[in-house]
């Protein structure tokens, strides 16, 4: 998905969409297959894949080339930007592949390109003097573009290895302390449901709710103890949902969901880093979405709500298919059809 601010972008040249290319993702990409959907000449949707091994391109390409079908059809896109970062011998059968099954779908492809070590090499434009042999150089850093996104407040990581590391768990001392407070949380849970019921957690954990968005919207962090009370209330879909409701695109609530996402126990990441990829998606951050929703599917691979944020990304959907939820009488949603919005 497009960043808000860069699907905005009008397009000018390839070194600019190149250079704007790594503030989509959050990260500059390497070994990736990238498309770039567009309406109207301007950015309606980024999609990036990695690049499979040379032995498994066949069956790639089948499984890859109608899910990202499926992203620029649920945009709407009329034409599309094929890229492929990395050496030929792996580029090439991807690109040829994927440029027949877009048009045959009829999106226009504008260009398929390679970027290989700065350069970039079109497949379809053959005039030496604006796509020569031994490719074009651009400017990555420089360029207005690039200079444009960072104005807008975006950012690029070296790779999507770093954007994985940023949501990583904390590790060492401030581990433990989590582990040992989480502890006391758990028995603090189970004192409150004996004396007050379901009832007694869920006013706990709404109460817990408020007092972080609060918190970090004042530019403060929760304690240990606090991190570990919120992560154990929010296993109760009731207070996950009310969370859900108090969040959107405000930076707190990214600095939030993101501090809890790395400070819980592991075992309890689910639900702050699927709040955390909505957020993103609300915000068109699709590739620190899909690392946050790593992180909730590796604690529990059945999370719902997690699966079904997964599968609207992939699916290329707008966070709009969410409007509406959660409902206060039907807490789960369903998730949308194939296309549905």
């Amino acid at each position: 998905m497009a960043h808000e601010h860069l699907s905005r972008l009008t397009l000018t040249a390839v070194g600019d969409l190149l250079a704007v290319v790594p503030y989509l993702f959050g990260f500059h990409p390497g070994d990736s297959l990238v498309i770039v959907g567009l309406r109207a000449n301007t950015i309606a949707v980024a999609g990036r894949v990695d690049l499979p091994h040379r032995d498994e391109i066949p069956e790639w390409v089948d499984g890859a080339g109608p899910q990202q079908l499926t992203l620029l059809r649920n945009v709407g896109a009329i034409a599309a930007i094929i890229i492929g970062y990395g050496p030929a011998t792996h580029v090439t059968p991807i690109i040829d592949a994927l440029t027949s099954q877009v048009r045959d779908a009829g999106v226009t492809v504008l260009d398929a390109l390679r970027v290989t070590d700065g350069r970039y090499y079109s497949y379809l434009c053959q005039e030496p003097d604006c796509c020569p042999v031994d490719g074009v150089p651009f400017d990555a850093v420089g360029s207005v573009a690039a200079v444009w996104a960072i104005v807008a407040g975006q950012s690029a990581l070296p790779d999507r290895a770093a954007l994985v590391a940023s949501l990583a768990p904390t590790t060492g001392v401030a581990r433990d302390a989590v582990t040992a407070a989480t502890r006391r949380a758990q028995k603090r849970r189970i004192t409150a449901f004996t004396a007050g019921g379901r009832a007694a957690v869920i006013r706990a954990g709404q109460k817990a709710v408020r007092e972080t968005f609060a918190r970090y919207a004042g530019d403060s962090v929760l304690t240990d103890d606090e991190v570990a009370w919120l992560s154990v209330l929010l296993v109760d879909t009731t207070v996950r949902d009310a969370a859900w409701l108090a969040t959107d695109t405000d930076p707190s609530h990214m600095a939030l969901w993101t501090d809890l996402t790395r400070r819980v126990e592991p075992a309890l990441a689910a639900p702050p880093a699927t709040l955390l990829a909505l957020t993103a998606w609300r915000g068109g951050l699709g590739a620190l979405a899909c690392v946050a929703l790593d992180r909730a599917l590796a604690a529990d691979p059945t999370y719902f709500l997690a699966q079904l944020l997964d599968r609207a990304l992939r699916d290329g959907l707008p966070p709009t298919v969410l409007d509406g939820w959660p409902a206060t009488d039907n807490p789960t949603p369903r998730p949308p059809g194939p296309g549905q919005k």
